[in-house]
C-alpha cells in the first residue's frame, strides 16, 4: 500500500493556488481539466516531500457550501522558519488563528477554511509580536 494524496474541494482555484503556492510554498505537480465533468484537479506537493500530494478539486460553477466540518481536522507542514512563514501569510491578508507563540506551532486557514498546521523544524525562541498575540477564531 502507498499513500497517494488528500483531496480538498475549493471554491476559487486562483485564491487557493495563491494560498498554497505563494503563501505556503507548495509546487503545482500536475493539472487535469475535465470539461465533460466540469471540474479541474490540481495536485500540489511540498519541495521536501514530493510524494505526499494535496489534490485541489475545483467544480466549475458550483455554488455548494463546503462548510468547515470539524471531522476533517487539518493538514500539517513542517517549515524552516515559522515566523517568516506566518509573516508572509499575514502580509498576504490571511489570519494567523493560532500564532506561533512558542516558536513551534501555528494554525492558519485556507480560503476554503481548511485548517493548516505549521510546525517549526526544531524550535525557535519566542519572538514578538507572536509571543503575545492572542488566538483568533477557530482553527
Amino acid at each position: 500500500m502507498k499513500y497517494l494524496h488528500s483531496m480538498v474541494r475549493v471554491r476559487d482555484l486562483d485564491a487557493s493556488l495563491r494560498f498554497y503556492c505563494e503563501g505556503l510554498g507548495l509546487n503545482e505537480v500536475r493539472r487535469t481539466e475535465v470539461p465533460e465533468g466540469k471540474y479541474t484537479l490540481v495536485f500540489l506537493s511540498a519541495p521536501d516531500s514530493p510524494d505526499a500530494e494535496i489534490e485541489l478539486t475545483f467544480n466549475w460553477g458550483s455554488q455548494e457550501d463546503y462548510g468547515s466540518a470539524r471531522n476533517f481536522g487539518h493538514l500539517a507542514f513542517r517549515v524552516d522558519d515559522i515566523y517568516a512563514t506566518c509573516s508572509r501569510l499575514l502580509a498576504m491578508g490571511y489570519t494567523i488563528h493560532r500564532p506561533p507563540r512558542d516558536g513551534h506551532m501555528a494554525f492558519v486557514r485556507s480560503p476554503d477554511l481548511i485548517s493548516i498546521e505549521l510546525l517549526q523544524d526544531g524550535r525557535l525562541p519566542a519572538r514578538e509580536p507572536w509571543a503575545s498575540m492572542p488566538n483568533t477564531g477557530s482553527w
